[in-house]
């Protein structure tokens, strides 16, 4: 009896699918290229000349991140074009809340099976959003893990690296007793607090169920872009009195915004300066979440704070005005 014979595909793995994937996305992926990137994609790694002129000490930052549970509303909706938005943006709200310009992003995308659609909707969405903010996306991985994922799962990780100037840097450290902060408009739960959310929504309705309360299915309201807050902190970062911002996300508005606070001093937040949107009205009335649970797991429609002194509060209002922004007065520092 011959012995049966097992190859790489047999377990799995498919080698041509992931080459196939690799040459189909090559056009998106070059349209986020400037002069700055020396390398095309299939390489070993990604090379990335920037330009330094006008720099005293230009400092690299860097963030890592990943999408969470919300891709398993992607895999429920069978939506695979936004995700990849939601990475970018998130790591480059990271990094522009420090000060930072953006030059390139690499990604991670692992999954069991390689579904060539799949793959490459997820890709367009992370060269969308790299083209969207002027990132070079120069490299990435694709991994085949038959095994470790179901049918039609996968995850997502990416990094972006930035530069600032040392002496530009945002990291709060004007902060002081007295400053206002002010509230930016978030594009629904960006990619925080989705497995409650998750837990919650899907307990009443299905995915793609029409909610009257929102005024859209589940899909379209958990699947909104998560907003890149870039225009707006470029617009404001240079701005006399603007000493620090506060991208929102696990944690909440007090989690992520006491992080740039110094010793001595805490946040007295107005939670009734903005209307909450409907989902999360929604979330706490059907799931009967705690208040306390409510403003540590959500961003509750306000995805970036900025820390201002008093008298800025009119000329930031006016700029992020003029960029369509949304802007609430949500609290201020107060002694610990």
């Amino acid at each position: 009896m011959a012995k049966k014979q097992f190859t790489y595909k047999d377990s799995g793995v498919d080698i041509k699918a992931g080459e196939d994937l690799v040459n189909s996305i090559k056009g998106i992926v070059k349209e986020t290229h400037s002069d700055a990137v020396l390398s095309n994609i299939g390489g070993f790694g990604g090379f990335f000349s920037p330009n330094l002129d006008g720099f005293k000490k230009p400092t690299f930052v860097s963030s890592v991140d990943g999408v969470g549970t919300k891709l398993i509303v992607a895999f429920k909706a069978q939506k695979y074009d936004t995700v990849g938005q939601d990475l970018v943006n998130h790591c480059v709200n990271d990094i522009a809340v420090c000060g930072a310009t953006p030059l390139f992003f690499l990604d991670y995308f692992s999954t069991g099976k390689l579904e060539q659609n799949v793959g490459y909707e997820v890709i367009k969405g992370f060269a969308t959003a790299c083209k969207e903010n002027g990132v070079a996306l120069i490299g990435g991985e694709t991994a085949e893990m038959p095994d470790i994922y179901g049918p039609g799962e996968f995850d997502l990780a990416g990094t972006i690296v930035g530069i600032v100037d040392e002496d530009k840097v945002i990291n709060g450290a004007g902060i002081k007793e007295g400053n206002v902060l002010l509230g930016f408009k978030s594009s629904g739960l960006h990619t925080n607090g989705y497995s409650l959310a998750r837990k919650v929504l899907f307990s009443e309705y299905e995915v793609y169920d029409f909610v009257e309360e929102l005024g859209r299915t589940v899909a379209e309201e958990l699947l909104q872009v998560h907003k890149s807050y870039l225009p707006l902190i470029t617009a404001l970062k240079g701005i006399e009195g603007v000493h620090g911002f506060s991208h929102i996300t696990g944690g909440g508005m007090v989690g992520n915004t006491k992080r740039i606070l110094p010793e001595g001093l805490a946040l007295d937040i107005n939670w009734d300066g903005w209307e909450r949107p409907a989902v999360y009205k929604l979330i706490q009335e059907i799931g009967n979440v705690p208040e306390e649970d409510m403003q540590a797991t959500f961003n509750l429609g306000i995805g970036l704070v900025a820390v201002i002194d008093k008298y800025a509060k009119d000329e930031i209002i006016a700029e992020a005005t003029k960029l369509g922004e949304e802007v609430f007065e949500v609290g201020s520092v107060i002694q610990n």
